[in-house]
């Protein structure tokens, strides 16, 4: 069905095939900082891994997390102009490259399937838009317009937001870091319990008012574009 829908089932159907490692926008691809994390020894265990993930959420949320609520309230209003002005607002927090080049391969990558499976002038003109290079097209903004396009809800969106940042990195560790799958379902589960307080404060965020300072995580990204290791994309 190509159209949203009242019912309830339906929008937590489609908000876990958003979700769903296998949906196909590029998120193995990254590794969010991780793996250089990993090859300087700064995230070697669960627990190092733990405390990596618990900020990497922390400051997706207050981001991220509230640029994608924006653009969910403007979707539902039909308000395109603030899609765009969340989406080109983000973008200047971004500090790092790779960080930029990861939100916009994603967020390019969800709109042009959102395209098709939803037939709605507001996402078709987004994905003319990004191509034309006149606004970045951001992951969080897509997530943002395509979540209010399927029926669930804005806290429903944030969580899946947050569970997308969280389990990038911890897919990305079991590939780098010494843990194991229990290791990682474990962070999962622990850090679930923070996702309603970040999200009640996000929602009451304007966009002005975001901010991303993780600057250890800058520091990792441009040792990444150089660095020897290249399991993930830089």
């Amino acid at each position: 069905m190509s159209t949203p829908t009242d019912s309830r089932m339906a929008a937590i159907s489609r908000l876990l095939q958003f979700t769903d490692s296998t949906f196909p926008v590029g998120t193995f691809s990254f590794s969010n900082g991780l793996e250089t994390a990993a090859f300087e020894n700064i995230v070697t265990d669960a627990a190092s891994l733990h405390d990596f993930v618990k900020s990497q959420a922390l400051q997706a949320a207050y981001s991220d997390g509230v640029a994608a609520i924006h653009a969910f309230r403007a979707f539902k209003d039909n308000d395109y102009e603030k899609i765009v002005e969340a989406d080109k607002m983000l973008m200047l927090f971004k500090m790092n490259d790779e960080a930029r080049l990861m939100l916009k391969r994603m967020g390019k990558k969800f709109a042009e399937l959102s395209k098709k499976l939803f037939y709605n002038p507001l996402i078709s003109r987004w994905l003319e838009d990004i191509k034309a290079e006149r606004t970045p097209g951001s992951f969080p903004i897509a997530q943002g317009i395509s979540y209010a396009a399927a029926g669930v809800t804005e806290a429903d969106l944030f969580c899946a937001h947050q569970y997308g940042v969280i389990n990038m990195v911890l897919s990305a560790a079991l590939r780098c870091v010494k843990v194991s799958h229990y290791d990682t379902q474990k962070i999962l589960f622990e850090l679930s319990d923070n996702v309603e307080s970040l999200y009640n404060e996000a929602s009451q965020m304007e966009l002005k008012d975001m901010n991303a300072f993780f600057p250890q995580l800058d520091i990792l990204a441009s040792l990444h574009e150089k660095g020897a290791m290249r399991m993930f994309m830089n």
